[in-house]
């Protein structure tokens, strides 16, 4: 993937020299919406709210609500007074335990990549973040927007999380959750149980999105003519008002989940013999 900037990453006197790159990438199904008459694509048009319109772009201005219907109107020079300035350095500020940080905070990784002359203190600075499980915390300005960022190793790979700053999480004392007090030792015994029955080890592959799948199937069965049906899942159940019995939801659970534990073994025992058949 394409470098998103370059620059310098420094921790004390050594400067590394740079790329960011994307970590990840969207994987969503886009559609545009069209004239139904004659599937031409729908163009948007700017109107006031008063009706006027439609507006040209030098028409408009950017205006802060300070409260409601009344506004500030900010200029590009009220911008280019604001803006910080390109910054062509990532200087990481503090290093800080990786279990000491909300993960509320981290948002969006990129790959940070050494370009030439950087290979060795870049290997440095890996290995060092990763003996000491830490996590360099730092700014960088991309696209006039300064941003805090976290930078962890990862494999191979030193990881640039864009975070947000502390203003923009929400704090639990903000909503009502449940005391433990009102959890009694009979369930939690039975909720662990469940938990390890239901212990796995992390598989991403296995998650998929069947939405997507679904619209993709009939979107190629489209192009090419046909018609198909998307393989609905099944509707969850509707939550009832009635009184639950925790107790036995849990017992039920439990021996669901054994059920298919040993159902499990069994085909995996199965697979293992016919194995064994065919190697004789």
């Amino acid at each position: 993937m394409a470098s998103v900037w370059k620059g310098s990453l420094s921790f004390g006197l050594v400067s590394i020299p740079v790329e960011l790159r994307p970590a990840v990438r969207k994987d969503h199904v886009s559609f545009r919406l069209l004239y139904r008459k004659d599937l031409t694509p729908v163009k948007y048009e700017r109107f006031s709210a008063k009706g006027d319109g439609p507006l040209a772009w030098n028409d408009i201005v950017k205006g802060y609500e300070y409260q409601k219907g009344e506004f500030v109107v900010l200029t590009d020079e009220d911008f280019r007074e604001a803006a910080l300035g390109k910054s062509s350095s990532i200087e990481i500020l503090d290093f800080v335990e990786q279990d000491e940080i909300d993960p509320r905070y981290f948002e969006t990784p990129y790959y940070l990549t050494p370009t030439k002359g950087g290979e060795k203190p870049y290997a440095l600075l890996r290995a060092a973040i990763r003996n000491t499980k830490v996590v360099g915390i730092g700014k960088i300005v991309m696209r006039n927007t300064q941003h805090l960022v976290g930078i962890k190793a990862t494999g191979e790979a030193l990881m640039l999380e864009i975070m947000r700053f502390a203003s923009e999480l929400v704090e639990t004392d903000e909503f009502n959750f449940p005391k433990g007090s009102d959890v009694r030792p009979q369930e939690l015994h039975m909720a662990e149980q469940l938990v390890h029955n239901l212990a796995a080890e992390f598989d991403p592959e296995k998650y998929t999105d069947e939405y997507r799948a679904n619209l993709m199937k009939l979107i190629r069965a489209k192009m090419s003519g046909k018609k198909v049906r998307g393989s609905r899942a099944t509707e969850s159940a509707q939550p009832d008002d009635k009184v639950v019995d925790l107790m036995a939801r849990l017992r039920q659970s439990l021996a669901e989940g054994k059920g298919k534990k040993a159902a499990s073994g069994r085909g995996a025992r199965k697979k293992t013999a016919g194995r064994a058949k065919k190697t004789a």
